[in-house]
């Protein structure tokens, strides 16, 4: 772990200090520059922890996985997203909401970079993720676990709030930035359910779907 030399005293850095010493890792003072360069995030904070790469998780041991109290499982499918800045965000609102697992694809879309572990606050520690070649190969595979998948799109013909989502496992599909789910995706999905929306704007921003959607499952689970 790397700390920026002449740091203000503060009883989270402090903390974290400890921590690192409790875990056995070493702990260096260095220049402000040395530590900017090796973060690689706007506006650093002071503090770099260098870790081992995140282990990836089998798709079918996610499908069967319980979550807390023996909950059926709560999956997250995240069909392209490439923003790191929403993708933090969406995993810090996944972790908060008890979902158990993320699902990736392997190509065009964002994966865990320090812009990505900065902005989801810690959920990367403790989610897990599958990653794999194709999201409609994913989802198929689900189905066949019995986790039913439900594919957030604007146009969804059903409500959200009016699925019936309190025991079964559950895959919610989130589309990409602008283009939504694709086409091979949707069709996919068990179901199709949209966010009601009441002003002018056609859409909300992708993280803020995610939130709406992940705590109103939450709430029927």
């Amino acid at each position: 772990m790397m700390l920026a030399r002449g740091l203000d005293p503060a009883p989270i850095v402090e903390h974290i200090v400890e921590l690192a010493r409790e875990q056995r890792a070493s702990v260096r003072e260095v220049s402000r520059s040395e530590l900017d360069a090796t973060a690689r995030t706007e506006a650093p904070q002071g503090v770099v922890a260098l870790a081992d790469p995140l282990p990836e998780s089998d798709l079918v041991e996610l499908a069967e996985a319980p979550g807390a109290a023996g909950a059926a499982p709560f999956l997250l499918v995240l069909d392209g997203i490439t923003d790191p800045g929403n993708f933090g965000a969406v995993l810090r609102t996944a972790e908060c909401a008890g979902v158990t697992g993320i699902v990736l694809r392997s190509h065009r879309s964002a994966r865990i970079t320090p812009t990505v572990a900065k902005a989801a606050a810690g959920a990367v520690e403790h989610l897990p993720f599958a990653v794999v070649g194709g999201i409609p190969a994913a989802l198929r595979t689900l189905s066949s676990r019995d986790v039913w998948t439900v594919g957030l799109d604007a146009a969804g013909p059903r409500p959200l709030h009016e699925l019936d989502l309190s025991g079964e496992a559950v895959a919610l599909v989130l589309g990409s930035e602008g283009r939504g789910l694709s086409r091979l995706v949707a069709q996919r999905c068990d179901v199709l359910a949209s966010i009601p929306l009441r002003g002018t704007l056609g859409s909300l921003n992708v993280s803020a779907a995610a939130a709406v959607a992940c705590f109103e499952i939450a709430r029927r689970r």
